[in-house]
């Protein structure tokens, strides 16, 4: 029996501090954007006491959350990055072949959850999330430990040249992530982008966990904005610190 969340177990568990989860489309888990709401069993029977998630923008802006979340809060605007230091808040993000990433720093107790479609991830969402974890919580790099998700695969995510020109821009090493398939076109591991990009922020390769999972060629399991044409459903991957007993 396939199930309905996936997790890193390499990246935390509730003896870390926190709660984690990458969703499927199997998953029960559901959310209202920019609206606090009661998270369903398990999650609430193991600590949560509100699940959130916001309009997300394809940028690189981040909702820092560090008093407590109460139950029917709304948040207006629009963000692709949501922090916390408040325990049983649950941040959440959804995807449909963007990459969600889930940061921890276990030492500190701040958690993040990135939105990192190829436009955000260009920009630097990431870097920029774990540099306001350190600037903002006083996290630090050697301590953070972070999770890549489910997403558009390097088999199938296939990019064009504005897209290629963007990352070469940004990444001098862009060769190392994507593989040509005609002279316009190359697929692009996304995942793997983040990760380096990770790494150069100084993050230790072993407290990286990637589930290489693609959403693409795994209809059974995933959604798939690429797959389908269209977005017809959404994945929610969430992280919230367990308050302290």
């Amino acid at each position: 029996m396939v199930s309905e969340v996936i997790t890193a177990p390499s990246f935390a568990t509730a003896a870390d501090g926190a709660e984690h989860f990458f969703g499927t489309r199997l998953s029960s888990v559901s959310v209202t954007p920019g609206r606090a709401s009661l998270p369903g069993a398990p999650h609430r029977e193991r600590g949560a006491s509100v699940i959130l998630s916001v309009k997300q923008v394809h940028g690189t802006d981040a909702l820092v959350l560090d008093s407590p979340v109460e139950q029917g809060q709304v948040f207006d605007g629009g963000w692709d990055a949501l922090v916390t230091d408040q325990p049983g808040v649950m941040v959440t993000v959804r995807t449909a072949d963007c990459v969600p990433v889930l940061l921890h720093d276990p030492v500190r107790r701040v958690v993040a959850a990135i939105h990192a479609g190829w436009r955000g991830a260009v920009a630097g969402i990431v870097p920029k999330t774990v540099a306001l974890l350190v600037s903002r919580f006083g996290a630090t790099v050697k301590d953070m430990r972070m999770a890549i998700g489910p997403s558009a695969g390097p088999c199938c995510y296939e990019v064009d040249e504005p897209v290629l020109t963007r990352l070469r821009d940004v990444f001098p090493e862009w060769h190392s992530v994507v593989s040509p398939v005609n002279p316009q076109k190359a697929r692009l591991d996304l995942r793997a982008f983040v990760r380096r990009q990770a790494l150069a922020d100084g993050l230790d390769a072993e407290r990286i966990a990637t589930v290489n999972a693609c959403t693409i060629c795994q209809p059974d399991l995933f959604f798939s904005y690429r797959r389908e044409g269209v977005v017809k459903a959404t994945m929610v991957s969430g992280i919230a610190l367990v308050p302290s007993r």
